[in-house]
């Protein structure tokens, strides 16, 4: 046996798959390909045991949801230690023995509805988190929470040039996405269907028309409803994942985690491995007549 079919032999190993599939974006690289939102969660505790439960490194966190960054006081009149949701937010978790992974901040500029306005919200998420990755949201309408694909053009320029890594979360539009591309994000964030609705990937034809175009990786964001559509989104080339909703508001949070986790690895892995063209003709899986003779 050559070389390459001892390699094509060779036993999955899914650790090292997760070591050697590792996705880099504005040049941090990150081993999950599923990124978490924190809201919408009914206690803390449970947006913390999601978080290590999915083995995520990278969660959003909303400028608007920061609490003061001064302790709280008990009953007493005592200083205590300060319970934002910050604190909650683990340093790392831990996939395996071999790999640590960093729990990475993503600030977003939820609630701006301009494009100044997001520009002065992610200047004040860097100066507060250190970090100079922002997810860059703007929707004018609270009803939809649609995002407005001019003022989002217009910050995400704005931004690049101050040196921001940007992620902008936009419609499943193709041509807005490449402009985009151009003017220097790292990643582009299409919708797969309206935040927050559950939906699923509705925009999938045009999903599937930015993922073959791009450049620069594609995560898609808003809709994913269950973890079979994570694992679909994983299977049609989308480099990653973000959710919110479908885990923050299940009735297990923990255990939704989980399971988010092992179908997006189940949809990258059947991507690697090809997965097997459709047709709507019977082809038998051994020849019919061989027994005969």
């Amino acid at each position: 046996m050559d070389k390459e079919n001892q390699a094509k032999a060779a036993p999955y190993d899914d650790n090292e798959s997760l070591d050697s599939d590792a996705l880099e974006i504005g040049g941090q690289v990150f081993y999950s390909r599923l990124f978490l939102g924190t809201g919408k969660y009914g206690q803390l505790s449970a947006m913390q045991s999601a978080i290590s439960a999915a083995e995520t490194n990278l969660v959003t966190v909303a400028l608007r949801r920061m609490d003061a960054p001064f302790p709280a006081k008990d009953k007493q009149g005592n200083k205590k230690e300060n319970q934002s949701l910050l604190s909650y937010i683990p340093e790392a978790v831990y996939p395996t023995k071999e790999i640590r992974q960093t729990v990475h901040l993503l600030p977003n500029t939820s609630g701006a509805r301009t494009a100044k306005e997001a520009v002065l919200a992610a200047e004040l998420s860097r100066e507060i988190m250190e970090t100079n990755f922002v997810k860059l949201e703007i929707h004018p309408d609270p009803t939809h929470l649609m995002p407005d694909p001019v003022e989002t053009l217009l910050a995400a320029e704005a931004l690049v040039n101050k040196g921001f890594i940007v992620l902008p979360y936009v419609h499943a539009d193709p041509v807005l996405c490449k402009r985009l591309e151009e003017v220097g994000v790292a990643a582009v964030m299409p919708l797969g269907a309206p935040i927050g609705s559950n939906l699923g990937l509705s925009s999938r034809e045009f999903l599937e028309i930015i993922i073959e175009n791009s450049a620069v990786p594609v995560i898609i964001d808003a809709g994913i409803g269950s973890p079979s559509d994570a694992a679909l989104a994983m299977e049609i080339g989308a480099d990653a994942v973000l959710i919110s909703t479908a885990i923050a508001t299940a009735a297990d949070p923990v255990a939704m985690a989980a399971a988010f986790k092992w179908a997006v690895r189940a949809g990258r892995l059947a991507r690697r491995a090809g997965i097997a063209s459709k047709g709507v003709l019977g082809e038998a899986t051994s020849p019919l007549t061989d027994f005969l003779s």
